[in-house]
């Protein structure tokens, strides 16, 4: 069991300077990054020393910046999860099937990322690639996950709020739930509008050998190119084929058993 005596404090913070490194923050001086983490000057003046003697960050008079050396981080996460290498050519399948972008996400915390992408066209805002995060209450992917998830980790998810990001985001958490309920019930999800107004998309589980849902897999469009019945009749079966041949890929060989299983 996890106990203080584990907990090494120098680490966290270390990947907290590390995270606080994004599009608003690309070039921060050490006070923005002391306002961004909540750590005094001199602690985050070592910490930017030291990952500089790594090769992570480098300093440039008052500011500081990220070095290609943190993408050798992704790139062993991708490295040791052959999901990924497996998953791909199958991501390319659907994505030229559908004429739509195709992704991979794994879940974490209240979150969602994305591991792996075949991308079409640009249909979100914000610039997917691989390593973004998105809310998992707004998104099929997440409701895919969720749907199948400890049942602590999506009372966790509701009590840490669900925001609204259109009028169509379910943030009442009787609705919620009965969401996910659906997904589990239908094995699929589809989320109309709710992170993004006309964004579509649609998501099936991943299993592993064990039948542990370890990823889901989306398919996405637009309103302007398609709607809710078209991707119910046409890209449904398409992504619940695919997720299928890929949990087959892992060695998923035993059907899920019947009944509901997961957070309720």
């Amino acid at each position: 069991m996890e106990t203080d005596r584990d907990h090494i404090q120098s680490i966290e913070r270390g990947f907290a300077v590390l995270m606080a490194f994004d599009a608003e923050r690309a070039n921060p001086t050490l006070a923005e990054l002391a306002t961004a983490t909540g750590l005094s000057r001199p602690a985050v003046r070592r910490i930017l020393l030291t990952l500089q003697r790594l090769g992570y960050v480098r300093g440039d008079g008052p500011r500081w910046s990220l070095t290609p050396r943190v993408l050798s981080i992704g790139q062993h996460y991708s490295a040791s999860h052959g999901m990924i290498e497996t998953a791909q050519p199958r991501l390319l399948s659907l994505a030229e099937e559908t004429g739509e972008s195709a992704s991979l996400a794994a879940l974490d915390g209240a979150e969602v990322v994305y591991v792996a992408r075949v991308p079409v066209r640009r249909i979100m805002s914000i610039n997917v690639s691989i390593g973004t995060r998105v809310p998992a209450h707004a998104t099929s992917m997440g409701r895919v996950l969720l749907a199948w998830a400890p049942p602590a980790l999506v009372d966790e998810v509701v009590a840490a709020g669900l925001p609204r990001f259109t009028a169509r985001t379910i943030t009442d958490e009787a609705d919620f739930r009965k969401a996910l309920r659906t997904v589990q019930d239908q094995g699929w999800a589809l989320v109309d509008e709710e992170l993004e107004e006309g964004l579509l998309s649609v998501s099936a589980p991943v299993r592993d050998a064990s039948g542990a849902v370890v990823a889901a897999l989306a398919s996405s469009t637009s309103s302007g190119r398609s709607d809710v019945e078209k991707l119910r009749q046409e890209v449904v079966p398409l992504v619940v084929r695919t997720a299928a041949r890929i949990s087959a890929d892992l060695g998923h060989r035993v059907p899920p058993a019947s009944g509901r299983e997961g957070f309720f």
